[in-house]
């Protein structure tokens, strides 16, 4: 069993940055997929980006390409998120969600049914 814990967020100005952090606990962590997903109020849960066990991102969103950007120690059992360039539509909370490399999904990493394991969120909000 694998617990996730978020923190990091807050209010920041428009072009401002935030860095998340994703604390895993249980054990294994390295052979773990994690992603960061975000939900803005009144609309559905959006992937952010991914970082597969091996090391492959995974960043489909275009909107945060060039601005977010995500890595993992795995001393530390810890995922970040490096959010730059902050714009008020990265409003959102924004939730770790992890996968073992062990778990057999036919489903893409951008897809949040293919995670077993979720934080319970930490809210951005980004002020014009």
């Amino acid at each position: 069993q694998v617990q996730l814990v978020e923190s990091g967020g807050g209010l920041v100005q428009a072009g401002g940055s935030l860095r998340l952090s994703c604390v895993a606990s249980g054990r294994y962590f390295s052979a773990y997929t994690v992603a960061w997903f975000r939900q803005a109020p009144g609309k559905d849960r959006e992937f952010v980006v991914a970082l597969t066990w091996d090391r492959v991102v995974i960043d489909d969103l275009e909107s945060v390409k060039g601005r977010f950007t995500i890595s993992r120690d795995n001393a530390k059992s810890t995922v970040y998120l490096q959010m730059n360039s902050l714009k008020p539509e990265d409003t959102a909370i924004y939730f770790c969600a992890a996968r073992s490399r062990y778990a057999s999904s036919s489903l893409s990493e951008t897809d949040g049914k293919s995670y077993s394991y979720w934080g319970q969120g930490t809210q951005v909000t980004v002020s014009s």
